[in-house]
C-alpha cells in the first residue's frame, strides 16, 4: 500500500529486524529469571509467551529511534527489552477468557491454554513488574534522567492509556460505537505502547526535544496505522497467516475500521496515518532509514 517513494531500498530490513530481535532475545534471556527458578511454573508462564516467535516490532522502533538520533544500540536495549515485557503481558491477559478469549498466539496455543487461567494471570502481572525492574537499571541521559523513562514507560501502560484502550475495548463488544470510538480504543490499546517505544529509543540517545516530538508523531500515526491494518487483516487473512483466529473480532462483536468503515476506507485511512508518520521522519534524513523501512513494512504486512 506505500508507494516507492515511501521505501528505503539501500536499507535492508531483514537483516536489521534480525539482528534486533537476536539482540532483544538475548537480552530478555539475560534478564529475566532463568525457567528453573523457583517458583519454575511462573518463569516457564512467563518466558513461554515472551519467546513465543514473535516479531519484536516494538523494541524494532525503540532500537531504530535511538538510531535516529544517533545513539547507541546498547543504550537504548534495556528500555526495548521493558516494552517487551509490558506488550506481551498485555496479550496474556487479551487472551484470557473474561478478555478476548483465544485459543491461538502466534501460532501457538495462549499462555491461559497451557499454564491454566491463574498462572497466566500471574505471568501477566510479573511480565509487567519486570519491566519496571529492567528500567530501573538503565542508563540515564543528561537531557532524559530516569524517571521520566520511568514516566513514560508506567503512563504508557496505565489507566490512561493501554489499560483504558482495553476497558474501551471491552465495553464496546456487542454494541455500535462510532469511528471517534473506535479511534480512541486503538489510541490507547495499539499506538500508545508503540509511540513509547519510538520515544524511549530517541530518549536514550539523548535526543532533542525537536526530535522528541518528530518520534511522537512518528509513533503514534505508525501505531494507528498499524491497528487499522491488524483489523483489516482479521477480516482478509486466513487463521494459519495470522497465527491467531481470524474472524475473532466480528464474530465476537467487536468493532473494527472495516465493520464500521469498510475495506476500501480502512486501507485509505492506513496510507494517511502512515504518510504522516513519513513526514515526521524527514527531520532525520539517512539516519531515519531504518524507522521509514519500518513503517513500510507495517503497511505493506500480510500477516
Amino acid at each position: 500500500m506505500a508507494s516507492p517513494a515511501h521505501r528505503a531500498p539501500s536499507f535492508d530490513l531483514d537483516r536489521f529486524i534480525r539482528t534486533t530481535t537476536a539482540a532483544v532475545d538475548a537480552c530478555l534471556d539475560r534478564l529475566l529469571p532463568k525457567a528453573t527458578r523457583k517458583p519454575a511454573t511462573i518463569h516457564k508462564s512467563m518466558r513461554y509467551s515472551l519467546f513465543a516467535g514473535g516479531k519484536r516490532m516494538r523494541p524494532a522502533v525503540c532500537l531504530a529511534a535511538a538510531e535516529a538520533c544517533g545513539g547507541r544500540q546498547a543504550a537504548a536495549l534495556p528500555w526495548a527489552a521493558a516494552v517487551e515485557c509490558i506488550h506481551t503481558y498485555s496479550l496474556i491477559h487479551d487472551d484470557l477468557p473474561a478478555m478476548d478469549n483465544d485459543d491461538f498466539r502466534r501460532g501457538k496455543p495462549t499462555n491461559h491454554k497451557v499454564y491454566g487461567e491463574g498462572i497466566a494471570i500471574l505471568a501477566g502481572d510479573a511480565l509487567l513488574t519486570q519491566a519496571f525492574e529492567i528500567a530501573a537499571h538503565a542508563p540515564e541521559t543528561k537531557r532524559h534522567r530516569l524517571k521520566a523513562f520511568l514516566r513514560e514507560l508506567a503512563h504508557a501502560s496505565g489507566s490512561l492509556q493501554l489499560i483504558a484502550g482495553q476497558v474501551a475495548d471491552l465495553e464496546g463488544e456487542g454494541r455500535r460505537i462510532s469511528s471517534k470510538e473506535l479511534k480512541y480504543i486503538h489510541e490507547r490499546k495499539t499506538s500508545a505502547l508503540l509511540c513509547c517505544s519510538a520515544r524511549l529509543g530517541g530518549m536514550s540517545a539523548n535526543c532533542t526535544p525537536a526530535q522528541l516530538n518528530a518520534l511522537t508523531s512518528f509513533g503514534y500515526n505508525v501505531g494507528l496505522a498499524f491497528q487499522v491494518i491488524d483489523d483489516i487483516l482479521d477480516v482478509t487473512q486466513s487463521t494459519e497467516k495470522l497465527g491467531k483466529t481470524a474472524g475473532k473480532d466480528t464474530a465476537s462483536g467487536k468493532a473494527t475500521y472495516p465493520s464500521i468503515v469498510g475495506l476500501d476506507k480502512s486501507r485509505k485511512i492506513a496510507r494517511q496515518l502512515t504518510d504522516r508518520a513519513f513526514a515526521a521522519l524527514k527531520p532525520f534524513g539517512k539516519r531515519g532509514a531504518a524507522l521509514e523501512s519500518l513503517a513500510s513494512y507495517l503497511l505493506n504486512r500480510d500477516h
